[in-house]
């Protein structure tokens, strides 16, 4: 999955308020993307159970908002959390497509995030991509939204750099997800940014859902359905995941997946939405990740555990997917022996 990562934040060990984090709820907002924010950074928690985010639903006006089913919500917070946050999400809407194709769309969310504070983080889920760019706070930059509506948002919004097939987008100040679910790897995304990986492993735990999904949109893109006899690479990805610290070759993935390399590599991508070496390269990166917050490892010996071989490879690929060097990621989240303790 091609994901655009700034380099994260140092962990606070500090006693300091907790991120604020305004949620805009439109008119019209499905409430199950509303929900995420809350229930997952809502639920971020520092080794003394204090909470890492302090997350407020807001509206416009103040005033009580309609939902995409059936009921209106009564949001505790109007639109002065916005130019207070810190962090600001923008979930979708059934009606910010149908504002956009009318024009109405800038005239509806500028003046809402035209109160937004310079260098406070702006976060939309799902089809919230459209607010972004209507604002101009897309133009130019790499993005990505619900794949169904990614050659429409393509037509009104040409100048934004938009990727359909991944589930989120990180570009630093301004970060994008997919549909629905996605909004969840996002918002755990951030947590692990901001905290680390066991703070965000701790809040997938709680909400029983896999803390990092591989692949992209790609391979829940509508496709003719296959027949029930066609193989499939899920096996030789958890078999390859035990090996991690082998030089694996593709040859020797798709003999045990038991395809020609051309049919393995076509029938991967499709399923994981990534090249198996970029699929390997990530999965290597993340155990490095772990090691580095978890253990007192050498910089060589975890290059050695995840399959780089040496630690300049090791910092090579760290550099190029998560934009920091193992050492500097290790200062910034290696936990102490109380944090391991909590984060089990």
């Amino acid at each position: 999955m091609t994901t655009f990562v700034s380099p994260p934040e140092a962990s606070p060990r500090a006693s300091v308020p907790p991120h604020r984090v305004a949620v805009l709820a439109l008119d019209g907002v499905i409430p199950f993307e509303l929900g995420i924010p809350s229930r997952i950074l809502g639920g971020a928690l520092d080794e003394d159970g204090t909470p890492l985010y302090d997350v407020r639903v807001c509206t416009l006006d103040g005033a009580p908002v309609r939902t995409s089913d059936g009921f209106s919500i009564v949001a505790e917070h109007g639109p002065g959390e916005l130019a207070a946050a810190d962090t600001v999400v923008v979930p979708p809407t059934h009606e910010l497509r149908t504002l956009a194709d009318e024009g109405r769309l800038a005239d509806e969310v500028r003046g809402a995030l035209g109160l937004i504070r310079p260098g406070t983080r702006v976060v939309s889920i799902c089809t919230g991509a459209y607010a972004l760019a209507a604002a101009g706070l897309l133009d130019g930059r790499p993005a990505t939204t619900h794949w169904w509506e990614a050659a429409h948002f393509r037509s009104l919004f040409p100048g934004v750099r938009l990727d359909e097939d991944v589930l989120f987008v990180d570009d630093g100040d301004v970060l994008t997800s997919a549909g629905a679910a996605a909004g969840v790897d996002l918002c755990l995304h951030l947590v692990r940014k901001d905290h680390g990986s066991a703070t965000a492993n701790a809040v997938a735990r709680r909400c029983v859902v896999p803390p990092w999904r591989d692949g992209g949109q790609a391979q829940y893109i509508e496709r003719p359905v296959p027949e029930p006899t066609t193989a499939t690479t899920a096996p030789t990805r958890a078999w390859a995941l035990e090996r991690l610290d082998r030089p694996l070759t593709l040859t020797e993935l798709a003999g045990h997946a038991r395809m020609s390399v051309r049919t393995f590599t076509r029938r991967f991508r499709d399923e994981a939405g990534t090249t198996p070496g970029q699929w390997l390269t990530a999965q290597r990166v993340e155990l490095a990740k772990q090691l580095l917050e978890t253990s007192d490892l050498t910089i060589d010996h975890i290059a050695d555990r995840t399959g780089f071989g040496s630690g300049n490879s090791l910092r090579q690929h760290m550099r190029a997917l998560v934009g920091i060097s193992p050492a500097a990621y290790r200062r910034a989240f290696h936990l102490t022996t109380r944090e391991k303790e909590f984060a089990q």
